[in-house]
């Protein structure tokens, strides 16, 4: 599961830089070779790699509506400071893990297979990793920006698996029993008990 998750470079953004409808395929296309370029060169440590590709892929996500999903109806009971920090610290955490998981690469392949518009202001771009032993469905979702034709990255769906929603879970059993700045500070400190 983990060499999935490598694979389908999933990077996030602060700045966003929306596509028209008619670019996603190509500038997906373009951004996922680029990144398969950095992560075969064996001159880079993982951090620069890391690096290198959240710079190319960053701007096409929608941080603060991944965040808003992430939390689900807990989003509306938070002041502007917390959802600012949470924000933050979320955008960190997609990043962080990114990062950690580069050592998992082993030279499979993305294909780009097509795009697919779900409703009026939502489309999947269906990709397939393509390793020796097995192909897997990643389907990006995009949203349709109000008023503009300009669409970015809102959610990633693994093999049926939607981060966001894997995301939701996990932070509504959080705060089952735990408050929401509990949840902050585990967010700064994750490897603290």
């Amino acid at each position: 599961m983990f060499k999935i998750f490598i694979s389908i470079f999933l990077l996030f953004t602060s700045l966003s830089f929306a596509m028209t409808k008619d670019e996603i395929k190509i500038e997906m296309t373009n951004k996922i070779d680029k990144v398969l370029i950095i992560l075969k060169d064996s001159n880079l440590s993982k951090d620069q790699k890391g690096e290198e590709i959240i710079s190319i892929m960053d701007n096409v996500f929608d941080y603060n509506l991944m965040s808003r999903l992430s939390l689900g109806n807990k989003w509306k009971e938070i002041s502007i400071d917390q959802k600012k920090e949470f924000i933050t610290l979320f955008t960190k955490k997609l990043k962080d893990s990114y990062i950690e998981k580069l050592d998992l690469y082993t030279d499979e392949l993305v294909k780009i297979v097509g795009i697919e518009q779900t409703k009026k202001t939502r489309i999947k771009l269906k990709t397939q990793l393509v390793g020796k032993d097995a192909t897997h469905d990643i389907f990006y979702k995009f949203y349709k920006m109000r008023n503009e034709d300009n669409w970015l990255i809102y959610d990633v769906d693994v093999i049926g698996v939607s981060i966001i929603q894997a995301y939701r879970k996990q932070f509504s059993g959080f705060l089952n029993d735990k408050s929401f700045n509990e949840l902050l500070v585990h967010l700064k400190n994750p490897n603290k008990k």
